[in-house]
């Protein structure tokens, strides 16, 4: 994957505990921060599924135990 470089503007206390903690524990900010942002993302599409799912229909017990043949008849 090619790479490009982004820039931001961030609290200071915010960078200076991102450097500490990404120091503290031989991670490479940068994969951290890319890290992070894919994570967010993951995130935020979960959260359009949810609200998504939320929408649609509901079907009785009884019925889903019936198309899974879970309903005790042939």
């Amino acid at each position: 994957m090619a790479t490009v470089q982004i820039s931001a503007r961030v609290d200071e206390t915010l960078k200076i505990a991102l450097e500490r903690y990404c120091r503290s524990r031989g991670i490479v900010m940068n994969h951290f921060i890319q890290e992070a942002l894919l994570d967010r993302l993951e995130e935020l599409e979960d959260i359009e599924d949810l609200q998504n799912i939320r929408h649609e229909p509901t079907r009785p017990l009884s019925e889903v135990l019936k198309d899974l043949k879970l309903d005790g008849t042939l």
